[in-house]
């Protein structure tokens, strides 16, 4: 029983959810043709192992692209791909350059363990690549009266492509830049600065201009939400400027929801999706121990029925004994013999 009780200790770092020792973003996405920084963060006590970065969902099956022990690179991607470590701060950090459509997919930051019973520490994320065009904000928000600015990124094969800004729902409203790559009128500004970026800004906002937009690169398109809010009067601005000023929390305070999202390891992940894994986790505990437990008791009933069927041999053997009875003879005497003697 106690063999069983080690095995099942030592399946604990295979199963997720009970180890947090390294996290990072569930997603990252990043436009065509550009690179991606992202952070890995792990605990202390990880930090003189080594560090790696591969593709694939599956350790098993992951396909390394960085490591930071050049040696064991199973692809020479140095050009492409890096990882910088640091121990002070307790992040290794990845860099992709000159990101294509076909990088799109799984990645997973890996710290390396080395021991057959402990899996490595990792933490999957999903990087998108969008090919085509990119915005950088689709939600955007000005009271009536304001401007707001809609930044549009486009891949460097789009350079000399036409933009263009359109209405959701009109066919008609789409206003598109000329050969130098700009628009302007009374209300919109389009220019393009011909080196991945065109940029759109509505000026003096109305009411009418709440909805939904479309950013146009050639084929490829990216929707934009804008909302309109309604110009306060003088007497409720002053009001509400003296209510967020009592409501303005300090630099700290507003520093501190930040600090602990960097530390707390659990915060990054999905708390629907750790829930279940958590609780499939344990199940799969429990069943492991009942199993085991039945398989113990099973052979412990075993080696009792073996027992007992020894000594009830034995009993049979020496504790019963036998009376065998010898035959009888009856001799028959003449009685005339007799009266001579």
């Amino acid at each position: 029983m106690m063999q069983v009780s080690h095995l099942l200790l030592s399946l604990l770092p295979w199963i997720p959810g009970l180890v947090c020792g390294l996290m990072t973003e569930d997603q990252f996405t990043v436009q065509e043709g550009k690179s991606l920084i992202l952070p890995c963060h792990y605990e202390p006590q990880y930090a003189s192992n080594v560090k790696y970065w591969c593709r694939g969902k599956m350790r098993e099956f992951c396909t390394s692209l960085a490591r930071t022990d050049d040696s064991l690179l199973e692809s020479k991607s140095e050009d492409k791909v890096t990882v910088f470590d640091d121990p002070e701060e307790r992040v290794f950090t990845v860099t992709m350059k000159n990101l294509t459509e076909e990088d799109s997919g799984w990645y997973m930051c890996g710290v390396e363990l080395g021991g057959f019973w402990e899996a490595d520490v990792r933490a999957f994320t999903y990087v998108e690549v969008s090919s085509g065009i990119f915005v950088v904000n689709d939600r955007l928000s000005e009271e009536e009266g304001g401007a707001v600015k809609v930044q549009c990124l486009y891949s460097p094969k789009y350079r000399e492509s036409e933009k263009k800004w359109c209405r959701i729902g009109n066919p008609n409203s789409c206003l598109a830049t000329d050969d130098e790559g700009s628009y302007e009128d009374v209300s919109v500004a389009i220019t393009d600065d011909k080196t991945g970026t065109f940029t759109v800004t509505i000026k003096k906002l109305q009411m009418s201009d709440k909805g939904w937009y479309r950013c146009v690169v050639g084929p490829k398109q990216r929707t934009v939400h804008v909302q309109v809010l309604p110009r306060p009067s003088t007497t409720a601005a002053a009001s509400t400027t003296n209510s967020l000023a009592a409501a303005k929390p300090s630099v700290a305070d507003a520093d501190a929801p930040k600090r602990r999202l960097t530390n707390d390891c659990c915060v990054r992940q999905s708390l629907n999706g750790q829930s279940v894994v958590m609780f499939a986790s344990f199940m799969l505990l429990a069943a492991l121990t009942i199993l085991a437990t039945r398989m113990w008791k099973r052979k412990e009933f075993a080696k009792l029925r073996q027992t007992m069927g020894m000594k009830a041999r034995n009993k049979d053997d020496f504790g019963i004994v036998t009376c065998k009875k010898n035959p009888a003879v009856f001799v028959t005497v003449d009685p005339m013999d007799a009266q001579a003697h």
